[in-house]
């Protein structure tokens, strides 16, 4: 029995075919063409149907230049046609469709959450492309999970497959959705690596970073952060390792505000610096090599994974070394005195210089108490300056520079050759004094070769202090102290005006000369009892002359 269709029906057929007919026209078809003509800048292909098109080399040519096509030959080519447009062609579009349709034939309808890894080669107007073993992805922009940036264009990302539409040659895939399941595998991942904490892992080094590298387990990523590589401390991780390098590691802490699981490779051996606490001693003399050199001393291998430093006053007892490199290079073998070890900071000192014949040792088996010896000024201080005596150094106090009053920073310069005696050696301490005033006679000294002890002269005072008054007699500045300025009154003397007395002491190391107003009174007194004393003996004797004249 035949089914007859009413006037309705009849035309909800049409109109549905006729809706795909438009749909079909609007996607276009992949025809197989025969090309009619080659030309320089491509070639001319029939594809039946009246309908005629030109390829060029962008589409034709492979990856010498070449068009590897005859005349004749057959092509498989896209034709799309707009509504009233002249139809185009695509020879690379149809390879490209021709890839879709096969894949959506091999992922069948199992193809739920597939992940697929591929670049992104282009941005159209609901998304991005993503292109993987010659398959172009649709990849929508609400599930790219990116900013919307011109970077994103040639970047490689994982997505999870998410539909398939068969009728538009087109494969969905979300990226989004990609972050979501591994989120969750990792969430699960993480859980049963944190259950076995403790035991080593094998692990796979997937990318390396600034801040360390980051290391898969079992499908699980977690970071190996640069001070967790080595026992020594931080490391350059891109010099030790690279990516699919395989290493061991244990778990040792996971962020949950992060998600985010830490590793360590160091934490797989035993600590070195237990052993270092066990063998190693302060003052203890090891063999070490050279690992790096600074501006500011050198690292050294003591084996075992423990760096120690050598600062750079410690290479030598001369100080004129500018920089480690000057004696030392990386790879040199030498010996090396411990003199520190501070395991709460794993940290190692070590000195070269200390091995080495100490420049006072040296300098006390060339030089002894009272030589005179020749230096160069290396320091001017407010108090003295540092005499270069070689490889050590020796203090020249102002008060040891002058017999006047001065200093050493406004009479000498840096670098001026001194001559200079040697006048104490402290060998505790390893201090060395000098004099330069020990060379030359004191004032004190040139004033006894014209006065002596007794001596009455006077003086013109110059300075008045608590203890007494100051007076220049010839040059020389004399202590008259408070006790012998008697009988005068200390109140009544003015700065200038003249003082008479007796000189009571000339000490000629120490540049001084004191001077008693007080002795001269009494060496006066004693003058004149002298004199009456003498006057009256000769009275005595002139009456017992006359006496016996008499007689």
């Amino acid at each position: 029995m035949l089914k007859v269709l009413d006037d309705t029906e009849d035309n909800g057929e049409f109109a549905r075919m006729l809706a795909e007919r438009e749909k079909q026209e609007e996607l276009g078809q992949v025809k197989t063409g025969k090309v009619i003509a080659i030309h320089d800048n491509g070639l001319l292909v029939d594809v039946g149907e009246k309908i005629e098109g030109f390829l060029g080399l962008a589409e034709v040519a492979d990856e010498s230049g070449k068009i590897p096509f005859n005349v004749g030959d057959e092509i498989v080519v896209f034709v799309s046609s707009g509504k009233g447009e002249r139809p185009s062609v695509s020879h690379k579009k149809a390879i490209k469709l021709a890839n879709v349709e096969r894949k959506i034939k091999e992922l069948g309808s199992d193809f739920k959450d597939k992940i697929v890894e591929g670049k992104i080669i282009r941005k159209n107007k609901g998304g991005y492309v993503l292109e993987s073993d010659g398959v172009d992805y649709f990849m929508p922009r609400a599930a790219a999970a990116l900013k919307d940036s011109a970077k994103n264009i040639g970047q490689r990302v994982k997505a999870c497959i998410i539909d398939v539409r068969p009728d538009e040659r087109s494969i969905i895939v979300s990226r989004k959705r990609f972050f979501e399941i591994d989120d969750a595998k990792q969430a699960e991942g993480v859980k049963k690596l944190l259950e076995e904490e403790g035991k080593v892992f094998e692990g796979v080094v997937k990318s390396i970073t600034s801040f360390g590298m980051f290391v898969e387990v079992d499908g699980v990523k977690g970071l190996v952060h640069y001070t967790e590589i080595s026992h020594k401390g931080p490391v350059n991780t891109a010099k030790l390792y690279k990516e699919d390098d395989r290493v061991s590691v244990k778990v040792v802490g996971y962020d949950e505000e992060k998600k985010r699981l830490s590793f360590s490779i160091k934490a797989v051996t035993q600590d070195p610096w237990q052993e270092v606490q066990k063998e190693l001693k302060k003052g203890y003399t090891i063999k070490v090599v050279v690992s790096n050199i600074e501006a500011y001393g050198a690292f050294v291998d003591i084996g075992n994974d423990v760096e120690g430093f050598l600062h750079i006053s410690e290479l030598s007892w001369d100080k004129d070394i500018k920089h480690p490199s000057d004696i030392l290079k990386v790879g040199d073998e030498i010996d090396v005195e411990v003199i520190e070890i501070d395991p709460a900071n794993r940290r190692l000192r070590v000195s070269l210089k200390n091995l080495l014949e100490k420049p006072f040792d040296n300098f006390m088996k060339t030089y002894k108490l009272n030589d005179v010896v020749k230096g160069k000024v290396a320091t001017l201080t407010d108090f003295g300056a540092f005499i270069s005596l070689g490889q050590v150094d020796g203090l020249l106090h102002n008060e040891d520079a002058f017999w006047e009053k001065n200093k050493c920073k406004d009479a000498f310069k840096v670098g001026q050759e001194l001559e200079v005696r040697i006048v104490k050696i402290d060998s505790a301490n390893q201090r060395i004094s000098l004099s330069r005033r020990a060379l030359e006679e004191s004032p004190a000294e040139v004033f006894s070769k014209t006065h002596k002890v007794d001596d009455i002269v006077k003086g013109r005072v110059i300075d008045s202090k608590d203890f007494g008054v100051f007076i220049e007699i010839d040059g020389m500045d004399a202590l008259i102290r408070n006790e012998d300025l008697y009988p005068l009154k200390k109140e009544e003397i003015e700065v200038g005006s003249e003082i008479e007395g007796v000189i009571v002491a000339i000490d000629k190391q120490n540049n001084r000369v004191r001077v008693s107003v007080k002795r001269l009174e009494r060496q006066k007194q004693k003058e004149e009892i002298r004199a009456i004393n003498s006057a009256d003996k000769m009275t005595l004797g002139d009456k017992l002359k006359d006496k016996i004249q008499r007689s």
